[in-house]
C-alpha cells in the first residue's frame, strides 16, 4: 500500500478573495485542494495521451516495416514448423 501523507501547501491570496469565501462559506483548503488535484490529473492524462500517441505510432511504423501480411505469415510459419 502506498504511503499517502500529507504536506502543508501555503500560498497568497487577495485579501478581498478570502473574505469572499468566508462570506460565502466556502471551505478554502478543500477548494483549493480540489483544484490542485484536478489539475494534476489533467496533466497525467495529457501525458498518457501523448504517450499514447507515440506508441501507436510507433506500432504504424513498425507494421510497415514489417509487411502488412507479417501476422499471417508467423502463424503460417509456426504452424508449418509444428
Amino acid at each position: 500500500m502506498v504511503d499517502v501523507g500529507w504536506v502543508t501547501v501555503s500560498t497568497k491570496v487577495r485579501r478581498d478573495v478570502v473574505e469572499k469565501a468566508r462570506k460565502y462559506g466556502i471551505n478554502i483548503s478543500q477548494v483549493l485542494r480540489k483544484a490542485l488535484e484536478e489539475e494534476v490529473e489533467k496533466r497525467e492524462l495529457k501525458e498518457l495521451s501523448e504517450l499514447a500517441v507515440r506508441v501507436a505510432e510507433g506500432l504504424r511504423k513498425a507494421s510497415v516495416e514489417l509487411g502488412e501480411d507479417y501476422a499471417a505469415r508467423s502463424v503460417r510459419e509456426d504452424r508449418e514448423g509444428r
